[in-house]
């Protein structure tokens, strides 16, 4: 069953949307802007090109969508700068699915040409491009650098191996994988997660020029233990939820035993391992960072100073991620109770420490 659909964020700028509650993303990619001006900078040196392309996959809207294509130009800038030469045109195209709300992002150009600083102009264009980025998407050697940032873990469908011979998806009760799930279900979550990041890794690799560049971000896990910030809880304390409803009626116990979260964070290992198994990238960089689950904590320590609060703001960000999810799959009339008897769930657990995602990024060059 292909998830792709649902796989939207919440668009337009309400209360509950994407772009007004993507501080998360926006900092991971402003955690990330070192690798990116160090590729952008080696592209700009030994490809030399008169016109560059670039593309951001599963760009979603708001204000992050266009954060990265300003790092770029600004980068390109000061690099034909020091090299004394004229910098080329570049061209972006902003990638997601079909149900992803161009618009937003169309509305904002206007605002975006007002702030970008004059010194640093230089010519940019700047299309939309819908459409899966587990399929081809470009002519063959047309791109000189690709970015996706906190897209990756989210699965091209959700696992048919989950149902059995009657059609009912098994490992009952998860909407994810818990600590009820056999080991079975981790494998297959796993296996998807490779078949489609390999699948990923061939298109790019045909599409990217020779010598050009990828910088890639996205939740995984860590190698060993399972810390109180693992991606499991995230979606096991949903899952909590949408049981105390069952248990009330608000919610029928059949939608819910067939619901599945199509994401899969893995470890440094096993994206190395699928990067290496396709010997098409060289890696780089690699490198992973911790954030706060709460986008608004930007400390260091493992104190939390609100744990309502945090509770709070960490259902508003995953709302507006799962919520076409869950609406397209248990219909809007749930959510607002839903999310509400969830962040009072994340409350709960921040009261063991503070819990944090981790966060890996892999810079890759095409071989050949």
């Amino acid at each position: 069953m292909r998830a792709g659909k649902a796989h939207s964020m919440v668009g337009g700028g309400g209360e509950t949307s994407y772009a007004t509650n993507s501080r998360l993303q926006e900092k991971a990619i402003l955690e990330t802007k070192p690798i990116l001006e160090e590729v952008i900078g080696e592209i700009c040196r030994t490809l030399l090109p008169k016109s560059m392309v670039a593309a951001d996959l599963g760009c979603s809207s708001g204000p992050n969508t266009l954060l990265m294509v300003s790092e770029v130009i600004k980068t390109v800038a000061d690099q034909c700068k020091k090299a004394g030469r004229p910098p080329p045109d570049l061209q972006f195209f902003l990638n997601d699915l079909p149900t992803n709300d161009f618009n937003n992002i169309f509305r904002s150009l206007e605002w975006f040409e007002q702030k970008m600083d004059k010194k640093t102009f230089i010519p940019y264009y700047i299309a939309g491009l819908p459409g899966s980025f587990y399929g081809r998407l470009f002519p063959p050697q047309s791109v000189h650098f690709f970015h996706s940032s906190y897209c990756l873990m989210w699965l091209r469908q959700i696992l048919e191996g989950l149902k059995s011979k009657t059609g009912t998806l098994l490992d009952e009760g998860n909407i994810y994988i818990g600590e009820t799930s056999p080991p079975w279900v981790v494998n297959l979550y796993a296996q998807e997660f490779k078949n489609g990041f390999s699948n990923f890794l061939n298109f790019r690799h045909e599409e990217l020029a020779s010598g050009g560049q990828m910088v890639l971000t996205f939740l995984g896990s860590e190698e060993k233990n399972l810390s109180i910030g693992d991606e499991r809880y995230i979606w096991g304390l949903l899952q909590d939820a949408l049981h105390d409803m069952v248990s009330e009626g608000l919610v029928e116990r059949e939608k819910l035993y067939c619901f599945k979260v199509p994401m899969y964070t893995p470890s440094m290992a096993e994206v190395k391992e699928v990067i290496q198994e396709g010997g098409l990238f060289d890696i780089s960089r690699m490198q992973y960072f911790e954030s706060n689950w709460d986008p608004f904590d930007d400390s260091c320590d493992d104190f939390v100073l609100d744990n309502l609060q945090s509770g709070a703001n960490v259902a508003k960000c995953i709302r507006a991620v799962a919520e076409p999810l869950i609406s397209s799959h248990f219909g809007e009339g749930i959510l607002d109770e839903l999310f509400s008897r969830y962040a009072n769930n994340i409350a709960r657990h921040l009261l063991k420490g503070k819990a944090k995602y981790h966060v890996l990024v892999f810079a890759l060059k095409r071989r050949g």
